[in-house]
């Protein structure tokens, strides 16, 4: 009917600190959705679109001068509000599902718990920027800080966030916890320290009852 309305999409994201195979699993989950035909717009944070690429690179290059919390966070929510206005939100009304390689619930993690800013003000700009818009399902990859550690100083050479110390990735850890605690109707643990067809069993298990 040519006068039917549009389901909007499911808005999916993939958390967690380094090293848990974040890549790897947003292939997998891709994969699984597409081949049972759902539209999909595959996406990350910070980035999605040429402005937040930028801002991205901006973030992530190591440099001499020491980055301000403050205005890190900004940064991520300037590249957040590029992102979810020009992609997301039009992807979702048009009824595609979305699948987002970290969102703002890295932002309570990382900057929140990680940096140590007030919580309050991370929601404060999560409301101006996104309104109403919140996951309808988020996977939380967890793994212990050490491990992940060594599995992304496995790969190339690290970027500004994973040459963090180690207390800076267990804070990050803890505050994934806590909102997966708090909120447990949204969120999912994984234990990503499992081999790889376990974890993605336990993943495949999430989809279906999402489904």
């Amino acid at each position: 009917m040519s006068g039917q309305q549009i389901k909007p999409g499911k808005f999916l994201t993939l958390e967690g600190t380094e090293g848990v195979g974040k890549t790897t699993n947003r292939q997998f989950i891709q994969d699984w959705l597409e081949a049972r035909n759902i539209p999909l717009l595959v996406t990350r944070e910070p980035g999605g679109t040429p402005l937040a690429e930028e801002i991205r690179e901006l973030l992530l290059q190591k440099r001499a001068e020491a980055v301000d919390a403050t205005a890190e966070l900004l940064l991520v929510f300037a590249a957040r509000a590029q992102h979810v206005n020009t992609l997301i939100r039009p992807a979702l009304a048009a009824g595609k599902w979305v699948l987002c390689d970290r969102f703002t619930d890295a932002t309570y993690a990382y900057q929140g718990a990680g940096r140590g800013l007030p919580l309050n003000t991370i929601e404060q700009l999560e409301n101006m920027v996104q309104g109403v818009l919140r996951p309808d399902l988020t996977l939380v990859l967890d793994i212990e800080v050490e491990a992940g550690l060594q599995r992304a100083g496995e790969r190339a050479d690290l970027d500004r966030f994973e040459s963090e110390e180690l207390a800076f990735f267990q804070r990050v850890r803890a505050g994934y916890h806590a909102r997966a605690a708090a909120a447990p109707e949204r969120y999912r643990l994984v234990d990503a320290g499992q081999n790889l067809t376990a974890v993605q069993d336990d993943i495949e298990a999430i989809l279906e009852g999402l489904l």
